[in-house]
């Protein structure tokens, strides 16, 4: 059996601690009125800095003044929103990205796995809290508590008719519904899948594994429909005249990637504290294949996106890509350097695959350029111009990863680590790639 460490647990809890008070700092130093955010805008303007606050246009006019003013103040307070919405999003992805792994080596009644099962199932046991915490943030922003889903403001839809056209989906009581059902049957799934493979280990057959067999085959369905759904309504949405037909699967790349990767660095972490002694170097180097493989796979799907609408120059497709490009080009062309460059470089050698401390690494990487991608796909949207990584941002990550680690770690001290009864746990013990 697993001991959650005092030290691992103190340094969870610490983080959490200095995130918290971070995030607090973050919401209580936004700017609250428009006349703040006028000297705010005239400060930098003082200091030649051509920033979304320092619009030259914006002093020309008294009302196109205050219209800017309000623009750049709802963008202001989003930000601390907005940084928490990544951050907490992209530990939920990972919890979701791990059940959807764990699922496939059920349904493909994988033999090299079973001893990483349990580092799996402690993964997904953030899921729950994970995803309660983003429905929360969905229900405050219909709440109108923030401005990161433009098409929840009845005076920007008033003014808009591509929105208008797409109220019937794109409705606050329709939408929270949505989230609920995807929530409810993740986590409803998840339930039993880890009740089954719990009971398993005592169990005399293989009725328990068969029973995960069906639940996983059933999961992969739900899951594939509801993933696609989820990252319409919270991601493509903040964008609501922007479409991609490929979106769903774009984010699935990036949600698989970062479980893999999180799989293989408690893994390793794991190992070197002298658990899990059944796993080897292949399996080490078989999960470093699918975080070289998915990172190539996420890539070729990137790159399919942004070639359609290049190719296409269709306005309202364009105007996605021409944001990023121009106002947030450290972090755009940053993460194909991290998600695609780095893993190509490091992995594409099979026998790196199997030295730890270049998994480590490469995972490290991978989790940064995927934490970009997030950030990418939610921050112009909702902070445009006015963005920069400072207090909100680091402090949200920390908060996150504190209680991501607390989570996960804590739930690894409730079975063993070893499924002992899976019928593949031999063939497992002995895999050798």
């Amino acid at each position: 059996m697993y001991t959650l460490s005092s030290k691992l647990k103190l340094s969870a809890i610490i983080l959490m601690v200095v995130g918290a008070i971070g995030l607090i700092y973050a919401f209580a130093s936004a700017p609250s009125t428009i006349e703040e955010v006028k000297e705010i805008i005239a400060s930098h303007e003082a200091h030649g800095e051509h920033q979304a606050t320092a619009n030259a246009h914006a002093t020309h006019d008294d009302a196109h003044a205050d219209k800017h003013a309000e623009h750049v103040l709802h963008q202001l307070q989003n930000k601390p929103w907005s940084a928490t919405y990544v951050a907490a999003f992209f530990f939920f992805m990972i919890a979701l990205g791990a059940l959807a792994f764990y699922a496939i080596q059920y349904a493909a009644q994988a033999g090299w796995s079973p001893v990483l099962f349990r580092v799996m199932e402690a993964v997904t046991a953030y899921l729950l809290p994970g995803s309660l915490i983003v429905f929360a943030i969905l229900m405050l922003s219909g709440m109108h508590l923030n401005h990161m889903f433009i098409w929840m403001d009845p005076e920007v839809v008033k003014n808009d008719p591509i929105i208008q056209g797409k109220e019937a989906y794109l409705n606050v009581p329709f939408f929270l519904i949505r989230a609920a059902i995807y929530i409810i049957g993740w986590n409803v799934f998840r339930h039993f899948l880890r009740k089954n493979s719990l009971r398993q280990d005592e169990a005399t057959d293989n009725r328990f594994y068969k029973k995960n067999f069906k639940l996983s085959a059933a999961f992969l369905v739900f899951f594939i429909v509801t993933e696609s759904m989820m990252s319409w309504d919270w991601i493509m949405s903040l964008d609501p005249h922007w479409y991609s037909t490929l979106f769903g699967w774009y984010l699935f790349a990036s949600l698989f990637v970062t479980a893999i990767t999180v799989i293989a660095l408690i893994t390793i972490y794991l190992k070197s504290k002298g658990y899990l002694p059944e796993v080897n170097n292949s399996h080490i180097h078989d999960l470093a294949k699918f975080m070289f493989g998915i990172s190539i796979f996420w890539t070729y799907l990137w790159f399919s996106q942004f070639l359609l609408i290049w190719y296409s120059n269709i306005p309202e497709e364009v105007t996605y890509f021409i944001t990023r490009i121009e106002d947030y080009n450290l972090p755009f062309f940053g993460m194909l350097i991290f998600n695609f460059i780095f893993p190509l470089l490091v992995l594409i050698n099979s026998d790196y695959k199997r030295v730890n401390w270049f998994v480590v690494m490469t995972g490290v990487v991978i989790l940064v350029g995927h934490y970009l991608d997030i950030f990418n796909m939610i921050m112009p949207a909702t902070v445009g111009k006015s963005w920069f990584i400072g207090v909100p941002e680091i402090s949200a990550m920390l908060f996150f990863a504190g209680l991501f680690l607390l989570i996960v770690f804590n739930a690894l001290t409730k079975a063993p680590l070893i499924a002992k009864r899976n019928p593949f746990i031999k063939e497992s013990k002995h895999f050798h790639y």
